[in-house]
């Protein structure tokens, strides 16, 4: 059949041979809930009007050890960067409004007075890949992130232009304490999940993780 010939379109492997591309996840299918934020209330319309999310980047520090002719280099602490998401901004005001029920509970700017404690203001974000379903056929899930203990950095309502045909949008800065990934297919695997347990060999062998050890 002519479309066995579709098989071939990928890199040969070996052992094996060709086996086809895998589907890959598309930009486009996406879809961003958010938890605890604003009032209290519905935030069903921000995610309707959301325009682009980045997904979450992780950056570990270094840690040097200079020993004889060498440098050993080793992971430390982890560091998640801050997360954006713009948003058009609706005639009814309801993005904005929301939004700025958000910065109002981490500061009052009529009063100048500030929460009391992170968990007062702090909200959840939900990062879906979506498979493209719609309608009579339900929308399945592909990936989820979930970011933890977020909070606005920054908040840029941005500019008007008599020059342009484009829709207002404000560009959301979001800092958050640590994020969990979620794929299918089973088994766990993932950021923070179950399916690939942490390495704790410590005492045999060499524990820095250089070398071979010598018998």
């Amino acid at each position: 059949m002519p479309t066995a010939s579709l098989t071939n379109m990928s890199v040969q492997l070996e052992p094996g041979g060709n086996q086809g591309l895998l589907m890959p996840k598309l930009k486009y299918r996406f879809r961003v809930t958010l938890e605890n934020f604003g009032a209290g209330g519905s935030v069903l319309e921000l995610t309707k009007q959301v325009v682009d999310f980045t997904r979450p980047n992780v950056t570990f520090e270094n840690i040097d050890l200079p020993v004889y002719n060498s440098t050993i280099k080793l992971a430390g602490k982890y560091s998640w960067a801050d997360a954006t998401c713009n948003v058009r901004d609706d005639a009814g005001g309801n993005v904005s409004k929301l939004v700025g029920e958000q910065l109002q509970k981490q500061l009052d700017f009529l009063e100048m007075s500030s929460a009391s404690a992170g968990n007062d203001y702090k909200f959840i974000t939900r990062f879906e890949v979506l498979d493209g379903g719609n309608g009579t056929n339900a929308v399945v899930p592909l990936e989820t992130w979930e970011l933890y203990g977020c909070y606005l950095q920054g908040v840029n309502y941005g500019d008007a232009n008599y020059g342009t045909n484009e829709a207002m949008q404000i560009a959301l800065t979001i800092r958050f304490d640590n994020a969990l990934q979620n794929p299918t297919g089973g088994g766990g695997g993932g950021v923070g999940g179950t399916g690939t347990a942490i390495g704790r060999a410590l005492g045999g062998g060499v524990a820095t993780g250089t070398g071979v050890a010598q018998g």
